[in-house]
């Protein structure tokens, strides 16, 4: 792309040093700590409603939050101190906010309508007509390989961005995958993973996709590396029909055999690129028409969280709960818990999503942070993790923010049960927040209750509800980020790990533990 995009400064002041973060710290010492929302609940008749919204495709209840006007309005007073909002429209703008990077953020655009854009500078407008132009393309291939009865396994290789949002996807919307197609997801460089599922595929029907940005990717690499050894000792001599990549590196994908390409932008991050031509495999599995669904429910979110007010900004009000949680109560992780059996990738992708977003330890100009960032998010579907962790959840002494995630209408359900699913999740929400003394003194059968949730309500799982989730959790990440002052879309902390796995490679061959630390050397020992 030749057009430069447009210059920029960080409209952002730290959240340590706002009015706001004070006020905050002397609310929570004098009522947030002490805050009961049991009492709260029982005493205003309009809380539910208050702390109640609907965003595009999403009811969201915050009611059994550790919260109230008061902390909220304290809350966005921060968001404005910090420049959220000109910092949205930076990013919206095209300007490059991935500063360490010299990179526009602009997975937003992915979704974008095939329309001109008001007010769009020509770096934006330049790319989007880049952007149908792939999108077009991909959808045919994809409605190609829908067509092709030959082709009955899809086998997606990647990692990180480029199998986690896929792989979510394709399972969330099951419902609308042909019976005739298998999808398949492959990304640990562990052989087991690759080799297990071969050994169920034929190479005449099976087609892989190679799914990275530079086409170097160690783990990626190496799995498509082995498919191909397989697929020529099976017999297989159509590489180019059996071979397609995502990828801009054709020089390489030629190298390898492969005509058929789709590329990206640098301006999309990995983990925000199911979107992009990374998404194939969720066109193949759902058709064209329902990718386009899915792209218009992200982007009605998109207009959410760029129009509404910050106190009715669904985004900016749950990304204000997680500073409030993280950096005033403390609270050091939050559990993902959908009541959905398609979603139960979605914990896993949120890892990602948030952790590698926000995991940061220096600002945006690389001065050490006095206060905590990204909590450790994780979660399991319901009712697993009612018989896992939810005892710790209840009973444990540390206090664990719950995310239910609940469907009004099921997907492909047998008779009666979708209700005993959902009365178990209102069940769960209910009991963290009520507790229940113990019925015979007996302290181990007592639930201290108070202990928060938010409650997410899809109408059903359909490609424009999953689109909107999928975005809505992007710019919850967007406005947390924004308020630590970090940069949310870098990823150096998994830079030196490769590294270090390029010397110790050839190590594990010679048994040479020179310069290395004690208890590496003595591990490689071990493994020679």
């Amino acid at each position: 792309m030749s057009t430069p995009a447009p210059p920029y400064t960080d409209p952002r002041t730290r959240c340590d040093r706002t009015p706001a973060w004070g006020l905050l710290a002397a609310h929570y010492a004098r009522a947030g700590r002490s805050f009961d929302m049991r009492q709260a609940l029982a005493q205003d008749a309009g809380r539910v409603q208050r702390f109640s919204q609907q965003a595009p495709h999403i009811h969201a209840d915050l009611s059994k939050n550790l919260i109230d006007e008061a902390t909220e309005a304290l809350l966005l007073q921060l968001a404005r101190e910090c420049g959220v909002e000109a910092y949205r429209d930076a990013m919206f703008a095209g300007c490059p906010i991935n500063h360490t990077e010299q990179r526009a953020v602009m997975h937003w655009l992915l979704r974008e309508p095939a329309r001109a854009l008001p007010a769009a500078t020509p770096f934006v407008a330049d790319a989007l007509r880049e952007v149908h132009a792939t999108l077009d393309a991909m959808l045919q291939l994809a409605e190609q390989v829908r067509a092709d009865d030959a082709i009955t396994d899809i086998v997606n290789i990647g990692i990180g961005g480029s199998d986690l949002g896929p792989a979510m996807a394709v399972k969330a919307l099951d419902d609308l995958r042909p019976s005739a197609k298998r999808l398949h997801f492959i990304s640990n460089v562990d052989g087991m993973e690759l080799g297990s599922l071969l050994r169920t595929l034929r190479p005449e029907r099976t087609l892989f996709l190679i799914a990275s940005k530079t086409f170097t990717t160690l783990e990626t690499m190496t799995n498509a590396q082995a498919a191909r050894a397989w697929f020529v000792a099976q017999g297989g001599s159509d590489v180019a029909r059996h071979f397609w990549a995502l990828t801009t590196n054709l020089e390489a994908t030629a190298q390898f055999g492969i005509r058929t390409t789709l590329g990206f932008w640098d301006w999309v991050g990995g983990r925000y690129s199911l979107w992009s031509a990374i998404g194939l495999p969720i066109a193949i599995a759902i058709g064209a028409e329902n990718f386009r669904h899915l792209l218009a429910g992200a982007h009605a979110m998109d207009q959410h969280f760029r129009q509404a007010p910050l106190e009715q900004n669904l985004p900016v009000r749950l990304a204000l709960l997680d500073v409030w949680y993280r950096n005033f109560h403390g609270f050091a992780s939050r559990c993902v818990a959908p009541y959905s059996h398609g979603l139960r990738r979605l914990p896993a992708y949120l890892q990602q999503l948030e952790m590698e977003s926000n995991g940061k330890g220096v600002d945006a100009v690389g001065e050490p942070l006095p206060y905590a960032t990204s909590p450790v998010v994780w979660g399991e579907p319901g009712t697993n993790g009612q018989h896992a962790f939810f005892q710790m959840i209840h009973q444990g002494p540390d206090v664990i923010p719950v995310e239910f995630i609940a469907l009004r209408q099921p997907g492909r359900d047998l008779p009666g049960q979708h209700p005993r699913l959902m009365a178990n999740a209102l069940a769960q929400a209910r009991a963290l927040a009520m507790g229940r003394e113990s019925p015979d003194g007996n302290p181990h059968r007592a639930f201290g209750g108070n202990r928060p949730s938010t409650f997410l309500l899809l109408q059903a799982l359909t490609p424009e509800a999953l689109g909107a989730l999928i975005a809505l959790y992007e710019h919850r990440v967007f406005v947390a980020g924004a308020i630590w002052g970090i940069n949310s879309f870098d990823q150096w902390g998994v830079e030196l790990g490769k590294v270090l796995a390029q010397d110790l490679e050839p190590r594990l061959a010679s048994g040479d533990a020179t310069g290395l630390d004690a208890s590496t050397a003595d591990l490689l020992h071990r493994l020679v």
